[in-house]
């Protein structure tokens, strides 16, 4: 019986990449979080998915039972610090200290500032920022102990370049990024490594319901890409994996932007135009 066939994310890999290594993906189970799952679990990790709905861990779960990947999901809400430690502890009882952390868990729509409710800011920096936090913190003590580790916090571009309609996303990850190189600088002397990752728009059906609800908006985006396209998950995802494989091993509070140039200036003149001194054209 034939081999099945690897991830889109994992083929650029070594088999067994991540065998022995333990791994927990918040937000596992759809979007980015499940790519990054996959690639993990079919290049040898136990992965852990943790989400608020378990409707959400049923994809991987059953993909991971056909392609026996050593996998679990748990229903966890990453704003309630205690049920955050409540997992850590019992999974550090049956697993031992994580390996591998994926702060994925977020939540974003798109809504103009004047009109962003109290409710809505704190629900978004709660998954976002306290969420990245929380769990940093209870899982990053197991790996603090154990004296290994690698944690990848999933940022935006937007983080630095600011985007309208998306205030508190945009001041989440900024603290994203902020924590990831202070804990970058904090963590390495006890073998840990803390980098981040900064997604261009790609498709996914949590991203078209709330980010571009129609086509029109996700072809401007594209039209708008040096490359013309948005980028795919599962380069993301592969991405993701190299930042947490041995071969990073030296990249510490780095943030690696995966938008193919999007997030790059290109407005003072179009591509190719001609350009002459004295204001000629």
């Amino acid at each position: 019986m034939a081999e099945p066939e690897l991830p889109a994310a994992a083929r650029a890999f070594a088999p067994g990449t991540f065998a022995g290594r333990t791994a927990l993906v918040t937000g596992g189970g759809t979007g980015l979080g499940l790519a990054i799952s996959r690639g993990l679990a079919a290049l040898g990790a136990h992965v852990v998915i943790a989400s608020r709905s378990s409707a959400h861990h049923a994809a991987f779960l059953e993909q991971a039972r056909a392609r026996g990947w050593s996998a679990e999901a748990h229903v966890l809400d990453v704003r309630e610090a205690a049920d955050v430690e409540r997992l850590a502890g019992a999974l550090r009882e049956r697993l031992g200290a994580l390996d591998l952390l994926v702060n994925n868990a977020a939540g974003n729509f798109v809504c103009p500032a004047e009109r962003l409710s109290a409710r809505a800011w704190r629900a978004v920096l709660g998954i976002v920022l306290d969420g990245t936090f929380f769990c940093s913190r209870y899982f990053g003590r197991d790996m603090l102990e154990a004296g290994r580790g690698a944690i990848l916090n999933v940022v935006a571009t937007y983080a630095w370049t600011g985007m309208p309609g998306v205030v508190h996303s945009a001041s989440a990850k900024a603290g994203v990024l902020a924590m990831t190189r202070t804990l970058a600088v904090e963590w390495a002397r006890f073998g840990l490594r803390v980098n981040a990752i900064a997604p261009g728009p790609f498709h996914s059906e949590g991203a078209a319901a709330n980010l571009w609800p129609d086509d029109g908006v996700a072809q401007r985006i594209e039209r708008a890409s040096p490359q013309g396209r948005m980028v795919e998950a599962d380069e993301v995802a592969a991405h993701a994996l190299y930042l947490l494989s041995p071969a990073a091993a030296s990249i510490n509070g780095e943030c690696l932007v995966v938008d193919g140039g999007l997030s790059l200036g290109r407005n003072l003149w179009a591509p190719g135009e001609r350009v002459r001194a004295g204001g000629g054209r």
